[in-house]
């Protein structure tokens, strides 16, 4: 039996998302949670014909300790969404209190479970998790990870409009963060290689760092990257139970993790990027989630520069979290 619960299943992202989990054959329970709606989306999805069980609750008689219990794995999309003129940071202020909150339930009714977060800002979302669930004495860094697969998906799309080839064929390393500037694109390093100008590098680089804009922007105040997200989600949401329930080994997928699940090799990787507890890094998943965590590899002089902007950017919004609860404790 392999339960998944979805955290804010109601919302934009929430629904594609539940929706694609569904469809997982690896899940035989599928637990869907939200303030509003969630047990209708809930009972439409039991319609689908595909083994998982859909139940959904609200948090009345108990909704959150009912979904979480015995969940294998919880992804976390919970939150506002952001808007025309609206930074990741103005997020944090509405999105930090949920993800606390939700994060608590975590740590009473699902310990041992692997945490997907989606929840903006990531970059601060995840520190705030990893901070509740020390103060529960639950904390496991090899179950919890930010959700940076959208960064790699828009890398991807973006790089084979401009190869000419199939995006599903193109892999391109993302690393740093999961806003801005603290996404950083290795495009030195695309598989199959392809040598991009100067100029191209350096449009394709903005574009993957502010491809989130574009769909905001789109949507004329209609909602921001939901689809594209609930995709990404799934997508590594599908790696972790390949991993964790399948047993295959050698999947590797960028997460924004912490460092420390990584023992071997967490001194040198916390030093080649200015000594941050928090990264984006390429991910090897195992049956205990985090396998191993892979470096930078060789990155070119503008990559470096890139990175070198990103550091102190990661750490303000490392900070941002831890401080947030601590200051509510």
């Amino acid at each position: 039996m392999v339960k998944a619960t979805v955290l804010g299943a109601s919302g934009g992202i929430g629904q594609p998302l539940s929706l694609l989990l569904k469809l997982n054959e690896s899940i035989t329970e599928l637990a869907l949670y939200d303030i509003v709606n969630s047990p209708g989306v809930a009972a439409d999805l039991s319609h689908i014909n595909t083994p998982a069980r859909v139940t959904g609750y609200l948090p009345a008689d108990d909704g959150l300790k009912c979904a979480l219990t015995n969940a294998h794995l919880v992804v976390i999309p919970a939150g506002v969404p952001r808007k025309p003129g609206m930074t990741r940071d103005d997020l944090f202020k509405i999105n930090a209190g949920i993800v606390r909150d939700l994060a608590t339930g975590i740590a009473q009714y699902a310990p041992n479970a692997y945490i997907l977060i989606i929840s903006n800002p990531v970059n601060s979302t995840v520190p705030i998790v990893v901070e509740v669930l020390k103060k529960h004495c639950v904390f496991n860094p090899k179950k919890i990870f930010g959700v940076t697969t959208l960064d790699v998906v828009r890398a991807s799309t973006f790089s084979s409009e401009i190869i000419g080839s199939d995006p599903r064929d193109v892999r391109v390393p993302v690393v740093g963060g999961h806003s801005g500037v603290t996404i950083v694109p290795l495009l030195s390093q695309i598989s199959p290689q392809k040598g991009f100008s100067e100029e191209q590098i350096e449009k394709l680089t903005h574009r993957i760092q502010y491809g989130g804009d574009e769909v905001v922007k789109a949507k004329d105040g209609a909602g921001s990257a939901t689809l594209s997200m609930a995709q990404a989600g799934a997508r590594f949401a599908t790696s972790i139970l390949d991993a964790t329930v399948k047993g295959k080994p050698g999947i590797i997928e960028p997460s924004y993790v912490c460092l420390d699940a990584d023992k071997e090799h967490c001194a040198h990787l916390k030093d080649a990027v200015g000594g941050l507890e928090y990264f984006s890094y390429n991910v090897e998943l195992g049956p205990d989630g985090i396998h191993k965590i892979h470096g930078l590899g060789e990155v070119s002089p503008y990559e470096r520069k890139l990175l070198e902007s990103a550091i102190p950017e990661l750490k303000q919004n490392i900070e941002k979290g831890v401080s947030f609860i601590h200051s509510k404790l």
